[in-house]
């Protein structure tokens, strides 16, 4: 197959097609360390103290949801079902904190996200089933508790 360069006529702009405006390199691949450039240095350092305080602030109100939700837990089930759902929602951040982190690096080192988070779920599965006084269910949802605690960050910061 041939490929082939398509040009947005002003009718397909306004029909909802976007424009891009990448500087194009010889190999015909959008040139990202050229929009990098282009951005001023403060604008850059606002953005990425703004990406920490919303990384910070994710991870907090998701730790806090944990504790909630644990001692809701052991109010209503058992110590071990609570410590369960309390271990599952520190898997959870700990899966946000190093998602965080994948994205952080991905402008600066790599191009594509590290599937490194993707570990912590797996582990605590097995975990889960391996030892006796871990349940899957409650650790499976404490650690989905992050994101109703992003979006509680995100509806709270509005």
């Amino acid at each position: 197959m041939l490929a082939s360069s398509r040009t947005i006529s002003a009718a397909d702009s306004l029909q909802g097609g976007q424009i891009s405006l990448e500087t194009v390199g010889e190999e015909g691949i959008a040139d990202k360390n050229q929009e990098q450039k282009d951005v001023p240095s403060d604008a850059r350092n606002s953005s990425l103290g703004e990406f920490y305080k919303l990384q910070v602030g994710s991870i907090f109100s998701t730790l806090v949801l944990s504790v909630l939700a644990g001692a809701i837990a052991a109010i209503f089930f058992d110590f071990h079902t609570a410590s369960s759902l309390f271990v599952g929602g520190l898997s959870g951040a700990l899966y946000l904190w190093l998602l965080a982190r994948s994205v952080e690096k991905l402008g600066k080192d790599s191009r594509n996200l590290s599937k490194t988070q993707l570990l912590v779920p797996v582990v605590l599965c097995v975990a889960a089933s391996r030892l006796s006084y871990l349940d899957l269910l409650p650790a499976i949802i404490g650690f989905f508790l992050y994101k109703p605690a992003v979006l509680l960050r995100f509806v709270l910061s509005n």
